[in-house]
């Protein structure tokens, strides 16, 4: 039986509905006052629009450059294939473009997403292409198009209805996220309810994760930046709820569950129950702060969308986090942190330990992504010790080092796609080195960031390559504008 796809005009029907309602504004407005002089540029601002349309949105453009690939493209043979190029290039584009109608009881979002890179390549009859996948590139795309219910104050807080396709940032943005530094952007259509008290907040959803077309199945269309439509699947299903809440003092506490049911032969079939919570307190001057955050899953998967049949899913994950910033010049801070994510035990018995992230972003966190992201938030055991200073208003520095092993040496380092299921090759992928700095040139408007990361091979990258692992070198330098 053929599954029909829904079509990717939903959202937009949704939202030409809801802008037509949120229309309804007083006419004959005067203009809005002229902006404070210290306010940045705005597309909105030189458009002249009424107060309830607001126009805007960022234009990025990156250059990333990536030396000895440690990506492996078939590394069940043996010897390996290193199928990539060792060393790559690239210019990563992002174009954002967001329109919102706000009304008393409607509202409406529409943004646009264009995704391009520049400079990667295909030799076809050779093992010399360039690595790139979905998160790379998505062409003219629709990031979010959704109406919105406002549905006034009930049981002391307000509430709100969201349907269509949108993006959704959850807590410590482990596990569901709005990519920030990644070329391509999560989205979810679907419908998601809202309710904002004075000290906690609730949100419940339930959505089809959007699939970024051309898929990873697709490399020359992903070259060629090929333009075809997102969209989305009742194969594919995910929802949950999230609760967040104040503590005493000023920590707070996060509670979640979360559904994900996907289908269809040439998936891994994932029926998982993900539940976890999260108490964190935010860095401060002159103060300590932390995290820690326990997620259990549960349900069935495979390990791979090849492999032969469905296993039982038990993992888990696990983080803590504790730092001081010192309330002087240039505002230092120190924190030391540890990740642990659970890997397959045995890859020949019928159960699956591997912690699947869900929809997560790892940026912030495990280092740049892009053609690097080289730590992922699974088969993980990773202590890190971090250096952050603030010397001017705009300008931040961030010194980081992070030892990578695997939690299961039987179990793949995932980024990589390299497994040894004997285990033979030890547990120790490397040692990340990496340097940030961010620097916003013009206040709310224009930042430069600059990264460089080091990972020094461990024993598990030389052995399980067959000698062909190297210390890796990445770095970027991107500019990016809001308007």
């Amino acid at each position: 039986m053929v599954t029909q796809r829904p079509s990717h005009t939903l959202p937009l029907t949704l939202l030409a509905l809801s802008v037509s309602l949120a229309a309804q504004a007083p006419s004959g407005d005067p203009p809005p006052a002229a902006p404070p002089a210290d306010t940045p540029w705005r597309l909105h601002g030189a458009l002249g629009g009424p107060d309830w349309l607001k126009v805007g949105g960022e234009q990025r453009t990156r250059y990333e450059s990536l030396d000895n690939q440690f990506r492996f493209r078939s590394p069940n043979d043996n010897p390996p294939v290193r199928g990539y190029a060792e060393n790559d290039d690239a210019l990563m584009l992002q174009t954002l473009l967001r329109i919102d109608a706000t009304g008393d009881a409607f509202g409406a979002t529409l943004e646009g997403i264009d995704a391009r890179q520049y400079g990667l390549h295909d030799e076809p009859g050779t093992a010399n292409d360039s690595y790139i996948d979905a998160t790379m590139v998505d062409s003219a795309d629709i990031l979010q198009a959704y109406g919105t219910l406002k549905l006034g104050g009930l049981g002391g807080g307000k509430h709100e209805l969201h349907v269509g396709r949108e993006t959704i940032d959850l807590g410590g943005r482990r596990l569901v996220a709005r990519n920030a530094f990644r070329n391509t952007v999560n989205s979810f259509t679907g419908a998601s309810w809202l309710w904002q008290g004075e000290a906690s907040n609730v949100r419940v959803f339930w959505a089809m994760p959007v699939d970024r077309r051309p898929d990873n199945g697709d490399a020359e269309d992903l070259l060629d930046n090929r333009q075809e439509w997102d969209d989305q699947d009742l194969d594919l299903q995910f929802g949950g709820v999230y609760f967040e809440s104040k503590l005493a003092g000023k920590a707070r506490i996060d509670v979640y569950a979360f559904g994900l049911d996907e289908r269809g032969a040439t998936t891994r079939q994932r029926e998982l129950l993900t539940f976890g919570g999260r108490v964190h307190q935010a860095r401060k001057a002159g103060d300590w702060f932390y995290a820690v955050e326990l997620v259990g899953q549960t349900g069935e998967s495979k390990t791979s969308a090849t492999a032969a049949s469905v296993s039982d899913h038990q993992a888990g994950f696990g983080h803590a986090s504790l730092g001081y910033q010192w309330d002087d010049s240039w505002s230092p801070a120190v924190q030391v942190a540890y990740d642990y994510a659970t890997g397959d035990k045995d890859p020949n018995d019928l159960d699956n330990e591997r912690f699947d992230t869900l929809f997560g972003a790892r940026r912030w966190e495990y280092g740049p992504t892009g053609l690097y992201g080289a730590v992922a938030r699974a088969n993980l055991d990773s202590p890190e010790l971090r250096l952050m200073l603030h010397p001017r208003k705009q300008l931040q520095f961030t010194l980081g080092y992070r030892m990578v092993f695997l939690a299961s040496d039987r179990d793949a380092w995932t980024a990589a796609g390299l497994r040894d299921r004997t285990g033979g090759s030890g547990d120790h992928v490397g040692d990340q080195f990496e340097l940030r700095m961010r620097w916003e040139v013009v206040p709310q408007s224009v930042e430069f960031d600059f990264g460089v990361c080091y990972l020094a091979e461990g024993s598990f990258q030389d052995r399980a390559s067959q000698g062909q692992g190297d210390d890796v070198t990445y770095g970027y330098a991107q500019v990016s504008w809001k308007f």
